[in-house]
């Protein structure tokens, strides 16, 4: 076994951009800010302590009129100073407050990047949102692209009931990136094929046909596996990277938005379950496991 999971870890890794695109400093009233990017009063900068012992970037983009707010999962070879005019452009054609981050390891946040430590990255972020800003879960829409699929999911299947989900070109998991399979291997990562089925929320899938890393089955794949499913968008022609250039990605992720507005939403007993953060078993394999194929083993599909 150890050769398999040896020869799982040399064909992934992530790709946080090097140098990273910004740097985290304080201005003169000691607020942190990001020079070089452009300022933005509406903008709070964060650095957050996770469970795993590193410090993270966080940006919320505040929108005047907002009833709902994005919490936004990244691909794997991004950090947020390349995501800068994406959330500006987002915020103002959705109208939603966004939750934005790096993963331990990218941009000015410290640490490696593993699949342990974005389930402790996000799970911070959350619990930034919580206390700073006053958010609950039914007014939270949680939003993974790519490998960010991976710390949404997390996120969303131990949640009670959170507003909805959003999956943009999401991956079944970190194996099936590579190869067909149909069973789920113990040193697979990213298992989002089974954490799909505990998501009690409306679920969002975009994915485009022609994608050239993750085959569009991982999003029909998944939005069939959905226990409530919203109508998906499949962009035709659409590749990985390049689906927020059609013009049917902004108008159907705002009907998906407009939609999640109206609905009525009961109060969650509590905010998160009981369930540990990762199970133990996940801990004692996914110290050496990380994700390739720039994305940007056994239980039965």
């Amino acid at each position: 076994m150890g050769n398999v999971t040896s020869s799982v870890a040399a064909k992934f890794a992530f790709f946080p951009p090097d140098p990273p695109t910004y740097e985290v400093c304080k201005d003169s009233d000691g607020r942190l800010v990001l020079p070089g990017i452009r300022a933005d009063l509406n903008m709070d900068v964060h650095l957050l302590d996770t469970k795993g012992g590193n410090k993270i970037v966080a940006n919320y983009w505040k929108h005047p009129i907002a009833k709902l707010t994005l919490l936004y999962s990244h691909g794997n070879a991004a950090d947020l100073g390349q995501m800068h005019e994406l959330f500006i452009e987002l915020r103002a054609h959705l109208r939603v407050n966004i939750m934005s981050y790096d993963y331990s390891g990218y941009g000015g946040s410290s640490g490696k990047p593993t699949e342990l430590n974005t389930y402790y990255d996000i799970e911070a972020v959350y619990n930034c949102l919580k206390k700073e800003y006053g958010v609950k879960q039914e007014d939270l829409i949680i939003y993974g692209q790519s490998v960010g699929s991976g710390p949404t999911l997390h996120l969303a299947s131990r949640l009670q009931r959170p507003r909805g989900v959003v999956l943009h070109s999401a991956i079944l998991s970190g194996i099936r990136v590579l190869y067909p399979v149909k069973m789920t291997f113990w040193f697979d990562i990213f298992k989002n094929i089974d954490k799909i089925r505990r998501v009690n929320c409306q679920v969002l899938v975009i994915h485009g046909t022609d994608d050239e890393v993750v085959d569009w089955y991982h999003g029909k794949r998944l939005w069939e596996l959905s226990k409530e499913k919203y109508e998906p968008l499949w962009v035709k022609g659409g590749g990985h990277c390049n689906l927020e250039t059609y013009p049917e990605y902004i108008k159907h992720l705002r009907k998906f938005i407009n939609t999640m507005e109206k609905i009525s939403i009961t109060k969650p007993e509590k905010e998160l379950d009981s369930k540990p953060s990762i199970t133990e078993e996940e801990t004692k394999h996914n110290k050496c496991l990380r994700l390739k194929k720039k994305v940007a083993g056994s239980k039965k599909e």
